[in-house]
């Protein structure tokens, strides 16, 4: 079965809400105090909201069809969606060899899809 695209895009969008669910789970724990409500912050909040809509994602990818060798890789990428927001974000040096590691993942995003 040949994956559809649409499933593929919605992969690739999850991929980044992902990176960006990550980012508020780092940035809502850096806000958490001695008291267990510290725990009810935005940005934690934030990043389960981006889980929830990563997994609807999941599901309205998997409706359309595809294979999960193919789905799944791409989801892999957001690895690299998150060094990039923290980068942004934050500052966060990419060093070379982050730089390798996002190629060879992408190298093997691709011959997974293979």
């Amino acid at each position: 079965m040949k994956t559809p695209f649409v499933s593929i895009a919605l992969f690739a969008i999850a991929a980044v809400l992902g990176a960006v669910g990550q980012f508020l789970y780092k940035a809502g724990a850096e806000h958490i105090g001695d008291s267990p409500w510290t725990y009810l912050n935005l940005r934690l909040f934030g990043g389960a909201a981006c889980y929830v809509g990563v997994m609807a994602l999941f599901v309205a990818a998997f409706k359309r069809g595809g294979e999960l060798s193919v789905l799944y890789p791409i989801y892999a990428s957001t690895f690299i969606w998150a060094a990039l927001i923290s980068l942004a974000a934050s500052g966060t040096p990419i060093k070379p060899v982050n730089l390798a590691g996002m190629v060879l993942l992408v190298t093997g995003m691709f011959l997974m899809g293979k």
